[in-house]
Protein backbone atom coordinates (compact mmCIF):
# COMPACT_ATOMS: atom_id res chain seq x y z
CA UNK A 1 0.00 0.00 0.00
CA UNK A 2 1.34 3.42 -0.92
CA UNK A 3 1.40 5.87 1.98
CA UNK A 4 -0.17 8.79 0.14
CA UNK A 5 -3.35 6.85 -0.66
CA UNK A 6 -6.59 7.51 1.17
CA UNK A 7 -8.37 4.62 2.89
CA UNK A 8 -11.57 4.86 4.91
CA UNK A 9 -11.18 3.76 8.52
CA UNK A 10 -13.51 1.18 10.05
CA UNK A 11 -15.39 3.93 11.89
CA UNK A 12 -15.80 6.07 8.76
CA UNK A 13 -17.01 3.19 6.63
CA UNK A 14 -19.45 1.95 9.28
CA UNK A 15 -21.18 5.35 9.19
CA UNK A 16 -21.81 5.23 5.45
CA UNK A 17 -22.25 1.48 4.92
CA UNK A 18 -25.89 1.58 5.97
CA UNK A 19 -26.63 3.97 3.08
CA UNK A 20 -25.18 1.76 0.34
CA UNK A 21 -27.44 -0.34 -1.89
CA UNK A 22 -27.71 -4.02 -1.03
CA UNK A 23 -30.23 -5.24 -3.59
CA UNK A 24 -28.30 -4.74 -6.83
CA UNK A 25 -28.68 -7.04 -9.82
CA UNK A 26 -26.25 -8.11 -12.48
CA UNK A 27 -22.51 -8.25 -11.89
CA UNK A 28 -21.32 -8.45 -8.31
CA UNK A 29 -20.30 -5.09 -6.88
CA UNK A 30 -16.62 -4.35 -6.38
CA UNK A 31 -15.86 -3.88 -2.68
CA UNK A 32 -17.60 -0.63 -1.66
CA UNK A 33 -14.99 0.46 0.84
CA UNK A 34 -12.21 0.18 -1.73
CA UNK A 35 -14.16 2.06 -4.41
CA UNK A 36 -15.29 4.86 -2.11
CA UNK A 37 -11.74 5.27 -0.83
CA UNK A 38 -10.61 5.54 -4.46
CA UNK A 39 -13.21 8.18 -5.27
CA UNK A 40 -12.15 10.25 -2.26
CA UNK A 41 -8.48 9.83 -3.23
CA UNK A 42 -9.11 11.16 -6.74
CA UNK A 43 -11.17 14.10 -5.46
CA UNK A 44 -8.64 15.04 -2.77
CA UNK A 45 -5.68 14.80 -5.14
CA UNK A 46 -7.46 16.69 -7.92
CA UNK A 47 -6.23 13.98 -10.25
CA UNK A 48 -7.78 12.27 -13.22
CA UNK A 49 -9.81 9.08 -12.89
CA UNK A 50 -7.45 7.29 -15.25
CA UNK A 51 -4.53 8.05 -12.89
CA UNK A 52 -6.12 6.46 -9.81
CA UNK A 53 -3.93 3.75 -8.28
CA UNK A 54 -4.98 0.22 -9.25
CA UNK A 55 -5.40 -0.72 -5.56
CA UNK A 56 -8.79 1.04 -5.67
CA UNK A 57 -10.15 -1.21 -8.38
CA UNK A 58 -11.19 -0.56 -11.97
CA UNK A 59 -10.91 3.10 -12.91
CA UNK A 60 -14.16 2.99 -14.87
CA UNK A 61 -15.93 1.66 -11.76
CA UNK A 62 -14.59 4.56 -9.69
CA UNK A 63 -15.94 7.08 -12.18
CA UNK A 64 -19.26 5.32 -12.75
CA UNK A 65 -19.99 5.10 -9.01
CA UNK A 66 -19.05 8.75 -8.56
CA UNK A 67 -21.22 9.89 -11.47
CA UNK A 68 -24.31 7.92 -10.45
Amino acid sequence: MILDQFWLTDAQFSKIAQHLPTDTRGKARVEDRRVISGIIHVLKSAGRWIDAPSEYGPKKTLYNRYAS
